[in-house]
């Protein structure tokens, strides 16, 4: 054809033929499943399938609380507490005569929650549940009751190991927490307020949770599985009923459940228990630098161009640290090639490694990207006082009467005491209490506890650990007119 124009309209009616063609033949095709027809026939087979669906999960959990329940044990503890004498009348402004009565005594009990790992009576539960108890008690799900002794407790992971004496007992398998899957489902089992065995279920909400303040060690499963006081030590399970978390503490403003609860990871307790069973305690991992959080500021003013990361901000001396290499404003973003976000990340990961074992840090000094190898090492002994040894050590003092402070530039001016003073100083005294009817006074300085003369806060703290044990503590005191000991107890 010559003419242009024409061979233009002739190609565009046959396509346009084409695609009518092609149209009519989609909707011959599509007439007959329209809407109606459908969504009739859809919903029928949808609902049978979800509810056959629905029923097995249902099963599934059914199933999994009836074959677990049997290895979760209900803990009950004792322990023998001293109360303050509060008198409603004063003496006649005399101590002396309130020295002829002794302080009441009562049993102070408590409860939780554990499952057993082996047949001849191995329970994992959480150290908080156990700690400071003089007698334990372990009841199963048959009725039976024994009492239990303490194999090993780590307050560090909050992570204890007790063992009652009983054979061929039901128990739990362990699975990988490595493995977890945000939104899988999981099953609580516990005893929470004493309500023995109660299943409840959830998902998994959140992983690697750090930085709550529970414990030393934090890398929690979060979870929306109902826990509430009691549930702690308990067991968290997938649906092949294998524990992939122990239950250990909730987020709450009421005292119950609001839909945020946290379990250790089983990897954690795995590695925990097995050295408490073989050795009595955990071989803790020590690098040798304070950390803080690298915040959006300081990567800003030290030219830092990353988000996250840990800010070294002291290198101890002859530490593995120092002997590596690391410096002050070193900021460290990854530890054997997994990512660190903040500091309680980094101080779980050199709490859990193996004295002696060599790691990789990616460091950034100075805008270069470097990679230090480390030689982790072990802590001076009774180095490390970890959180819940504070909190127990905190209620000793208070028991005895007193609470203490750094000697600080403020503190000192406040008591009229030299700011280079070794020791800590006594900032209360907590009325009708040993250390009151002993006639110690605000402004006293410690310098020596259980006969180990202390320089700081820590090394009083460290010092005082013995006490829990013998509750009692004897103290070496300056005065302005010299040095006295004295012999504190709460029995």
């Amino acid at each position: 054809m010559k003419n242009p124009q024409k061979l233009q309209i002739v190609l565009l009616l046959i396509i346009a033929f084409l695609l009518g063609v092609i149209s009519k033949n989609l909707w011959h095709q599509t007439r007959h499943i329209g809407p109606r027809e459908v969504v009739a026939v859809d919903k029928k087979d949808y609902c049978k399938k979800c509810l056959k669906l629905a029923q097995e999960l249902s099963d599934a959990f059914s199933y999994i609380a009836e074959k677990s329940a049997p290895a979760v044990v209900y803990i009950e503890t004792e322990k023998v507490v001293t109360a303050p004498l509060n008198f409603p009348f004063d003496f006649f402004g005399d101590d002396f005569f309130k020295r002829f009565f002794a302080p009441p005594r009562y049993r102070e009990r408590g409860a939780g929650s554990g499952f057993i790992i082996s047949p001849d009576g191995y329970i994992v539960t959480n150290n908080h549940v156990i700690q400071g108890a003089q007698k334990i008690t372990v009841k199963l799900a048959d009725g039976r009751v024994f009492k239990a002794k303490v194999v090993g407790t780590d307050p560090f992971s909050d992570i204890a190991l007790i063992k009652i004496n009983a054979k061929n007992l039901p128990t739990l398998p362990l699975g990988n927490s490595d493995l977890l899957r945000i939104g899988e489902w999981v099953i609580a089992i516990g005893n929470p307020f004493g309500l023995t065995h109660t299943v409840t279920v959830g998902v998994i909400s959140a992983k690697g949770r750090s930085g709550i303040g529970i414990t030393d060690i934090e890398d929690f499963i979060q979870t929306d599985a109902a826990i509430n006081p009691g549930n702690s030590g308990g067991p968290l399970l997938n649906l092949k009923g294998e524990v992939i978390g122990m239950n250990t503490a909730i987020f709450t403003k009421s005292g119950g459940y609001m839909g945020i609860g946290f379990a250790i990871p089983i990897n954690i307790v795995k590695t925990v228990v097995q050295q408490l069973k073989t050795k009595g305690k955990v071989e803790r991992g020590f690098l040798g630098v304070v950390i803080q959080d690298l915040t959006p500021s300081l990567a800003r003013e030290l030219g830092v161009n990353v988000n996250q990361g840990v800010l070294i901000t002291e290198v101890m001396p002859h530490s593995p640290a120092a002997k590596a290499g690391l410096k002050v404003k070193d900021v460290i973003i990854g530890f054997n090639g997994k990512r660190i976000k903040n500091a309680s990340e980094l101080k779980s990961f050199i709490l859990l490694t193996k004295p002696g074992t060599w790691v990789t840090l990616d460091v950034i000094r100075h805008h270069k990207h470097l990679k230090i190898r480390v030689k982790i090492g072990a802590p001076k002994k009774y180095y490390f006082v970890s959180r819940a040894e504070y909190q127990e050590l905190n209620q000793f003092l208070e028991e005895i009467g007193i609470k203490v402070s750094a000697i600080t530039p403020s503190i000192a001016r406040k008591f009229d005491i030299s700011p280079s003073a070794k020791g800590v100083v006594i900032t209360e005294v907590i009325p009708d209490t040993p250390a009151d009817y002993a006639g110690l006074n605000p402004g006293l300085i410690i310098d020596e506890v259980n006969q180990k003369r202390i320089k700081n806060l820590r090394e009083f703290y460290r010092a005082l650990r013995p006490s829990l044990r013998t509750h009692r503590v004897l103290f070496g005191i300056r005065t302005p007119k010299g040095r006295f000991y004295i012999t504190l107890s709460v029995e």
